[in-house]
């Protein structure tokens, strides 16, 4: 089996780190088509009730705001501390950030620079959320 291929050093520490589906708090997985804005990138995602959300990805301090209504907490689990969000790029090269979460929003809102240029130019489809 052929050793993956990471985008940067970054990711390949973190990769490790994701927690599997089963483990997680916060798991979403979606597939997206960018609308590209002047400083950042906007996707409608559906929701497993058919409802049409946003996603708005720009750059800033790294973190993440969630939208309540896409995420299920059993009663009295809190949100974690941080999430990972990962992707894997057109050329196969596997990306992988750590976010902090800055807490709720209307719409789910990712700071990040690189998964925004990378949005920008077309190199991925699909992004998954973990923690």
């Amino acid at each position: 089996m052929s050793k993956p291929l990471f985008f940067d050093e970054e990711s390949e520490v973190l990769h490790s780190q994701v927690p599997h589906s089963k483990d997680c708090k916060v798991k979403l997985s979606f597939n997206l088509d960018f609308d590209i804005g002047q400083s950042y990138v906007t996707a409608k995602i559906q929701d497993r009730d058919g409802n049409i959300r946003k996603l708005n990805i720009q750059a800033g301090t790294r973190g993440i705001k969630l939208q309540s209504d896409l995420i299920r907490l059993k009663s009295g689990q809190d949100y974690p501390p941080f999430v990972y969000v990962q992707t894997t790029l057109k050329d196969s090269r596997i990306f992988v950030r750590k976010l902090p979460i800055q807490g709720l929003s209307d719409w789910l809102l990712i700071f990040e620079e690189d998964l925004l240029l990378l949005a920008v130019k077309g190199q991925y489809e699909e992004l998954e959320i973990l923690g």
